[in-house]
């Protein structure tokens, strides 16, 4: 029968290289404290060649079953969100599926680039109401170091790598609100990969690598002022006002983007916000589950609170919607 979609499991992965501001400075010959000022970020993670997307993906996952009560063979369906898989085919969600041993259930990617994961919790809140599914396993794993161009100073610093899981089940009570969602391709131009891969493959002696690229400034802008609607449209969907949630989580992108945000806002002061940024950097689709973990980890966040998640990204894709936090988590 169908039944409302919650969260009830949440698992992580981080790699173990932490890279501090001070260790880039030489590459992007300016003070580590520029980074700061301009990022809010003074640390990163990047994984190494041990660290696969893959087996971050794969780590994350087995966190959030485990913390669920459920075993593999419980996911009927498994969503992954992310840009850094190096290949167009077969998806990074066939291989975890395989890895995991969920006895064949289905299992794709999806790209919406930071907005991924909101993308990812709508797909399986409809997969849940409408019957098709039990129990949905979504994951934003991303090894943005793999696309990042280390001779641009005005994006190397800012992006990380990282895994986060969560397990949606059903419930009797909604915790998972319906969506504000959406994208604006005109202006594609903002942030991206530069250089298709086709491009690239004719001639690669002369075309650069494939990287992400920013307007750093326009998309500032766009984020500061655009977001805020969507926001607010994700709290009146969901009946609820910004005195009724415990935390505010948006994707990770810049300090600067979310203290903008939070405070058009006007969350009351005893709403937490998320800055996982600060030591984990913009890890694309898994900043949002990354930082509720850390939230609830250094008990700032309580399971079965309320929070408001904002993702944004290429596309410029958005998704902003009001979540049940899981109770257990690892």
């Amino acid at each position: 029968m169908p039944s409302e979609a919650t969260i009830i499991g949440l698992g992580v992965y981080r790699p173990a290289l932490s890279v501090s501001n001070e260790e880039l400075s030489n590459f992007i010959q300016s003070e580590s404290g520029w980074i700061e000022s301009r990022s809010g970020i003074r640390s990163r993670r990047w994984a190494d060649h041990r660290e696969s997307l893959l087996e971050m993906a794969r780590a994350a996952s087995e966190g959030a079953i485990r913390s669920s009560g459920l075993c593999a063979n419980d996911i009927d369906l498994i969503i992954v969100s992310t840009i850094s898989h190096m290949y167009q085919t077969p998806s990074l969600a066939a291989e975890l599926a395989s890895s995991l041993r969920t006895d064949g259930c289905p299992a794709f990617d999806i790209s919406a680039a930071c907005a991924g994961f909101c993308y990812a919790l709508q797909l399986a809140r409809d997969a849940i109401r409408s019957g098709s599914a039990h129990n949905v396993l979504v994951v934003g794993a991303e090894r943005i170091s793999d696309i990042t161009d280390f001779s641009d100073r005005s994006i190397m610093f800012l992006h990380g790598d990282g895994a986060g899981a969560v397990v949606v089940g059903r419930s009797a009570i909604s915790g998972i609100s319906q969506a504000i969602w959406g994208s604006d391709g005109s202006k594609v131009s903002l942030l991206g990969q530069d250089v298709s891969w086709h491009a690239f493959s004719e001639n690669p002696c002369k075309t650069r690598k494939p990287a992400l690229r920013m307007k750093g400034q326009e998309v500032f802008r766009w984020a500061s002022f655009s977001l805020v609607t969507y926001a607010q449209r994700a709290l009146e969907r969901a009946n609820v006002s910004a005195t009724q949630i415990q935390a505010f989580i948006p994707h990770q992108a810049n300090k600067r983007i979310i203290e903008n945000i939070a405070n058009k806002l006007q969350l009351p002061e005893d709403v937490v916000i998320a800055q996982d940024i600060v030591t984990q950097g913009n890890t694309s689709s898994a900043s949002i589950p990354l930082a509720m973990h850390a939230l609830l980890r250094e008990g700032e966040l309580q399971g079965g609170e309320t929070a408001l998640l904002v993702g944004f990204g290429a596309g410029m894709t958005y998704a902003s919607q009001v979540v049940k936090v899981p109770l257990n988590f690892t």
